[in-house]
């Protein structure tokens, strides 16, 4: 290894927040070990836990960013005999994070895998390693090394595709007319982005609809950008990842409908009888 990286970029996704120094502690690490490599946070305002969430975000965002190494870490196992993975891809950029389905879809919208490994050789990591940090002291390390060029083959046994714990599966599902799908993400204007893609939806623009949440009912209607209803009503509209989206022009549709991440959303037409 020398100190011109072969990845220039590291990505950076964690539901660490920033109120504390954990962000700060692991750019530390990647910035003592791979001095020459960029990093570009995607989010550390995750929610806790999330690996769905974390999933969305970072499939949505990859396809943007340059080749690089891409580090996640969402690691609600994090201690327990849950493996960490690093997966190279057909379009050159790796994946370091925790085998718990997070970096599946990700590698996925990168083209695939075509190396997979557990992060099982304790020269890739930092000589002392928490029980509840290995965002420090083994994936920063170990996305550091890879970002200088060192073959991830040499860090652990290789693992099939099949050997990997597979992602948490969103529900949705569509009707003729009808869709119940699961919010997968709230992002900071409170749009609720759902499980389903887009080319799914059953209505036309304008078309009135009723969204039924676990607490109440709500008018909305079907568009194709938030001006296309008044300030403060809800619309239901294909977001900027081609997912169905509930939104309110102005306002938070996460509030307006009083929804939580992962609940289950009912989309009907409104002058239907339900």
């Amino acid at each position: 290894m020398n100190d011109q990286p072969r990845y220039p970029w590291i990505s950076f996704t964690t539901d660490y927040g920033t109120a504390d120094g954990f962000v700060a502690a692991c750019r530390g690490v990647l910035a003592r070990h791979a001095p020459g490599a960029s990093v570009i946070d995607i989010s550390h305002h995750i929610p806790p836990q999330a690996i769905t969430a974390a999933s969305a975000v970072l499939t949505q965002t990859v396809p943007y960013l340059p080749t690089a190494v891409h580090l996640v870490v969402v690691d609600p196992g994090v201690g327990t005999a849950r493996r960490g993975i690093a997966l190279e891809t057909t379009s050159g950029s790796l994946l370091v994070g925790p085998d718990n389905g997070v970096l599946l879809a990700p590698a996925d919208r990168l083209g695939g895998i075509t190396t997979a490994v557990e992060l099982a050789e304790p020269d890739w990591w930092l000589p002392d390693v928490s029980a509840t940090f290995h965002g420090r002291d083994v994936f920063a390390p170990v996305a550091a090394a890879a970002a200088l060029g060192a073959d991830i083959r040499t860090a652990g046994p290789a693992l099939s595709p099949e050997q990997l714990v597979p992602a948490p599966t969103p529900h949705s599902s569509s009707h003729g007319r009808n869709v119940r799908a699961q919010v997968i993400t709230i992002d900071h204007f409170g749009n609720l982005q759902l499980a389903l893609p887009a080319t799914r939806a059953p209505w036309h623009h304008g078309d009135p609809l009723l969204i039924t949440t676990p607490t109440g009912r709500f008018t909305a209607r079907y568009g194709r950008t938030f001006g296309d209803v008044a300030e403060g009503d809800c619309l239901v509209l294909a977001d900027s990842a081609g997912h169905l989206a509930v939104a309110v022009n102005t306002a938070s549709a996460a509030a307006h409908l009083d929804v939580d991440r992962d609940q289950l959303l009912d989309i009907t037409p409104a002058d239907q009888d339900t």
